[in-house]
Order: C-alpha cells, then sequence, then structure tokens
C-alpha cells in the first residue's frame, strides 16, 4: 500500500471527495448525497463513519463546566439512548445505549480527573439511574444536580390536563361543553395566546372549574423560578406545597408530594440558573436527522449520526 498526500488509508476516495461528500451530508441523507455523487449507500455510509472517527480521536480534554443529561427515543418503545450535553458549546459530548446507571457510567470514564473536578454543574431530568450515576462518579454531586425546570413544568402540565379530563368528562354528561377543546389553551402561556383567544381564556381561568385551580398551582410553582435568593424561594415553595396539599385535586396533591421530595435539587437551580434547554435543542436537531434518515438500520449508525451532526467534531480528511 502507497501511502499517498491526498487520500486516507483504507479509503478509496481522494480526500477532497470525500470532504465535499462530508459537507453535503451535513444538510442532506446518505441516500441524496449518494445519487449525487454516483456512489453507493455503503460507500457514503464508510466516509461518515470515518469522518465520526476521525473526529472522536481529534477532540481534546477540553474543560467542560455544564453539562445536560438527557434521554432519545431510538424506536417506538423502551428503547432509548443516553446522552450527554455541552450545554455551554451546545454539542453532544457522549452516546450510550440505553437509560440505565451503566449507560451514564460509561461517559466518566472518558473524563480526566481534571475535566470532572471542573464540571460545576448537571441538568437532569428526575430519572434515578442518572442521579445515582452523578453522585457517584462526580464529587459534591448533590450541589452540582440541578432538576430541569421544563422537565418540572411537563409534569406540572401533564397533571393540569388529568384533571381536565375528568373533570370535562363529568360536566359533558351534565351537558355542560365549557372544556371542550380546551386542552392545548391550559398548555399554552396566555402572553403568546392571540388576544381573542387570550380574553376567551381569561373567562375560563377566572371561573370557579378545578382545572382553573390546578392551572393556577402549576403557575404559581412556575413562579419559583423567578426568584433570586433561596431563602424567600424556600417560603414560596413551602407556601405553594401547602396550597397544593389541601387543593383537592389529586393528580396535583401527586406532583406537590413528588417535588417535595425533589426539592433539594429543584432549590440548586437558583444557584446555577442552568436548564436542559440547549439538550431539547440538541434533540430537536436529532430528530431531524432521524426523520431525514428514514429511520436507521441499528443504534450504531444512529449514535454515528448524532456525532456526525451534533458532536461539534473536527470532520475533515
Amino acid at each position: 500500500m502507497v501511502k499517498l498526500a491526498w487520500a486516507e488509508p483504507s479509503s478509496r476516495f481522494t480526500a477532497l471527495l470525500e470532504a465535499l461528500a462530508i459537507e453535503w451530508l451535513k444538510a442532506a441523507s446518505k441516500k441524496a448525497v449518494a445519487g449525487l455523487l454516483q456512489l453507493s449507500w455503503d460507500e457514503i455510509h464508510g466516509i461518515m463513519e470515518r469522518a465520526v472517527q476521525r473526529g472522536l480521536q481529534r477532540r481534546q480534554a477540553e474543560l467542560v463546566t455544564q453539562i445536560g443529561v438527557d434521554e432519545k427515543a431510538f424506536r417506538k418503545g423502551h428503547n432509548y439512548l443516553t446522552l450527554v450535553n455541552d450545554l455551554v458549546r451546545g454539542r453532544v459530548l457522549y452516546v450510550a445505549e440505553d437509560r440505565k446507571q451503566s449507560s451514564l457510567d460509561g461517559f466518566w470514564g472518558t473524563l480526566t480527573a481534571e475535566q470532572i473536578s471542573n464540571i460545576a454543574a448537571v441538568a437532569m431530568d428526575m430519572w434515578d439511574p442518572y442521579i445515582a450515576s452523578v453522585r457517584e462518579h462526580l464529587p459534591q454531586a448533590d450541589g452540582k444536580i440541578v432538576f430541569d425546570k421544563f422537565h418540572i413544568a411537563k409534569h406540572l402540565s401533564e397533571a393540569v390536563d388529568k384533571v381536565r379530563r375528568k373533570e370535562n368528562k363529568i360536566l359533558r354528561a351534565a351537558g355542560d361543553d365549557t372544556l371542550a377543546g380546551t386542552r392545548y389553551d391550559w398548555l399554552r402561556h396566555p402572553a403568546r395566546m392571540e388576544p381573542q383567544d387570550r380574553q376567551a381564556f381569561a373567562a375560563l381561568r377566572d371561573s370557579g372549574l378545578k382545572t382553573a385551580r390546578a392551572w393556577a398551582l402549576k403557575e404559581t410553582m412556575m413562579a419559583f423560578f423567578d426568584y433570586r435568593y433561596e431563602r424567600p424561594a424556600r417560603k414560596h415553595f413551602r407556601w405553594w406545597h401547602n396550597w397544593a396539599s389541601r387543593s383537592r385535586l389529586q393528580p396535583m396533591m401527586e406532583v406537590g408530594r413528588m417535588l417535595k421530595r425533589r426539592f433539594a435539587n429543584i432549590v440548586t437551580y437558583l444557584r446555577h440558573r442552568i436548564t436542559n434547554a440547549t439538550s431539547e435543542s440538541l434533540n430537536a436537531k436529532i430528530q431531524w436527522v432521524k426523520y431525514t434518515a428514514r429511520g436507521f438500520r441499528n443504534k450504531q449508525n444512529f449514535v454515528n449520526a448524532i456525532y456526525f451532526h451534533c458532536g461539534g467534531l473536527d470532520l475533515a480528511p
């Protein structure tokens, strides 16, 4: 085998052709790029695979201060990948199969002791296996774990919807369609509504409906994240939890109990002010990759695609 300056080992293509394919792959599917370059799907797949391998090998042991732990469904059902994201640079650092503790445990082995000690905050949902992994590997983890406020908002919104569904069933049985077709009104913020919709929603919000009370509980809890100091924030949460506990709305009472159990890592938000919004943005991009590819043959191909499009890697040959 002769080493050539204009081609990489084990590649049948010039570096210039591979560079062109890589740039096109950033905006189109493998099938589309294969058609444009008159190559097979497998040849284009090989170009992408080599690019990812190069990028991961070139990645330096950079210091990361804020990370987000998230999950992504590979297929319908309980078939997941675990993702660790750099919240500052907006890139995927690590991908592993499943969402077990062992899935996240593998990430810590890719870091140096200096990198681990430099991590100041971890945004995540309330998934116990992830919590256990962070506590096992990150020093002073309990002061660094921040439960994502958007994940908390999701739990609260689901509780409001449960109250709405039950109340709507009772009202419709009595011939009252007040809550019919209002599901998304309770999930949207009034400030993002059209003026006429906002006026109609105000009448619902100010009514004596149980759903209106559940919505008020949700909005009041989310006001917790506007506080700047812990002492008044803790006082606000205690007041809110007492209200939720006495509300006689079972879904809201259940969420209240859950948030009280998890409060130690909810209040850490006031110290670190981080969310998993960057992870959600990366998830949207991954969803685009998944849609463009029309699915993947196996998980490893999906993992490579995530690193290729979201890893912030140096992919050039």
